[in-house]
């Protein structure tokens, strides 16, 4: 039998994201963003509601692309509140195009993975948590990263979203110390290992 961390599963889908995604380190400042959003949209829901719907927003945003999004307006709020594939929530889908102006300043000044990662000092912190009630709902840090956020122009990111987000992203390691993917995820660098740590698509 195979030891994972209490909440992933049983579905399919739930168990695939835990092996495979969730405290994997992530280096690239687009894919954070999208994580970040995606965990807004999240609030008030359950993660599996997001997992299944990820495609369908992947889709409907446009893989995503800050740059593309950061222009959008009222016509495109309108398309989204009409898409039966996403979570139809009008400040949700609002703070997402104030998201993406806010991750181009942050991108354009420092790089966004570089922005996040500092606060961990380029390496995922490594808590060790052996039961599941140990771990906090929210951190001091992840405290402080919202509101860094807030005040460069975000919304939907308290400091508990933030700490879910920074599990999922690996800048911590919250896999159980039981579970089969702890010490695999613990072994995974941060991004000063030479990785790229800014966005391909800023970097020109």
């Amino acid at each position: 039998m195979t030891n994972r961390c209490p909440w992933a599963g049983p579905d399919p889908i739930y168990l695939a994201y835990h092996d495979t995604e969730w405290g994997v380190p992530e280096h690239d400042g687009r894919a954070l963003w999208e994580k970040l959003v995606l965990d807004g949209f999240q609030a008030g829901l359950a993660w599996i509601t997001i997992l299944r719907k990820r495609d369908n927003f992947r889709a409907a945003f446009e893989g995503f692309d800050p740059h593309r999004i950061a222009e959008w307006g009222e016509p495109e709020v309108t398309r989204l509140l009409a898409d039966p594939g996403i979570i139809r929530h009008r400040g949700k889908i609002e703070a997402t195009i104030r998201n993406a102006r806010a991750w181009q300043e942050i991108e354009a000044r420092q790089g966004f993975a570089n922005f996040l990662w500092n606060y961990v000092d380029g390496q995922p912190l490594q808590p060790r948590y052996a039961t599941q009630a140990e771990v906090p709902p929210e951190t001091p840090l992840s405290a402080q990263v919202s509101k860094d956020l807030k005040k460069a122009g975000f919304r939907f990111c308290g400091p508990t979203i933030v700490y879910a987000f920074m599990e999922a992203c690996g800048l911590v390691n919250d896999h159980l110390t039981g579970c089969h993917c702890h010490e695999r995820i613990a072994a995974m660098p941060g991004p000063r290992t030479g990785q790229q740590t800014r966005s391909p698509a800023s970097s020109g």
